[in-house]
């Protein structure tokens, strides 16, 4: 099934939802659970552990609907630790997910915060080798590729020509009000790097990592713009399987993004 629109969070195993998106004592089969609601997940274990075991994906793949799409990020150490000096690691870690090729959405590479111009060249050759029926994306964070000057020319232009999407990241909604009195915010401004949105689609797979904000009205205000932005690209055919996965951080029970997938645009 192909969807205008993917939409989900972070992770689907927190048991703080038991009673809320999961019944209130579920152990098992939370994935089968959460996929009745969204349609795609970022995957963040892969980032910390790398790729899991194929008796678990095997597994994962048969409690997800066909049309459900996971979008894992590429293992730290690959992206932070060799810094992609080693493009076959990448490719190793694609291969070890080969039970889900099917249900794959964006694999992220992100890319640490000092990973800037000088190391393009390592980005351009894991590009050169990746796997042309793997759609992948782009996160940055470097200051340089926000500039809107040379650098980040370059930058668009190498996503461009490898038809790699560069993943949008909006942090505008956590870091509208202060962290005071509140440990989880000041947890997720901390976390995530206060960087300006650039608004582009560099691929047929536009990304949005949205995230979110304790309060529910500062989320549903920073999302409206975005519902022209997405019926936009709806419009003009994006993409030739899916357009966006927006992936909001559960910072409260899902409900929260619930309130948000019901409001998702649709082609006008």
């Amino acid at each position: 099934m192909t969807l205008p629109l993917y939409l989900g969070l972070p992770m689907w195993a927190n048991q703080d939802w038991c009673g809320s998106l999961y019944p209130q004592h579920a152990k098992s089969n939370l994935l089968g659970d959460y996929a009745a609601v969204f349609s795609s997940v970022e995957g963040n274990t892969t980032f910390y552990s790398g790729a899991p075991s194929a008796a678990t994906l095997n597994a994962w793949a048969s409690q997800a609907p066909k049309g459900f799409r996971f979008c894992f990020k590429l293992p730290a150490a690959v992206t932070h630790e060799q810094r992609l000096a080693d493009p076959q690691a990448a490719l190793d870690f694609l291969d070890a997910l080969s039970p889900l090729h099917r249900q794959l959405g964006p694999t992220m590479i992100q890319l640490p915060g000092d990973f800037g111009p000088r190391e393009m060249p390592r980005l351009e050759a894991l590009l050169n080798v990746w796997p042309h029926h793997l759609p992948c994306a782009v996160e940055v964070r470097h200051p340089e590729f926000f500039h809107k000057g040379a650098s980040e020319q370059a930058l668009n232009r190498l996503l461009i020509t490898f038809s790699a999407n560069r993943v949008m990241l909006d942090v505008r909604p956590v870091f509208s009000t202060s962290a005071e009195g509140s440990p989880g915010l000041a947890h997720a401004q901390q976390e995530k790097p206060k960087l300006p949105l650039h608004v582009l689609s560099t691929a047929n797979q536009p990304v949005i990592r949205f995230i979110g904000h304790l309060d529910k009205q500062i989320n549903s205000d920073y999302f409206s713009a975005w519902k022209k932005q997405l019926s936009l690209w709806i419009s003009q055919g994006k993409p030739l399987s899916y357009l966006c996965i927006l992936l909001i951080t559960a910072m409260r029970p899902p409900w929260r993004a619930c309130s948000i997938n019901n409001s998702q645009p649709t082609p006008g």
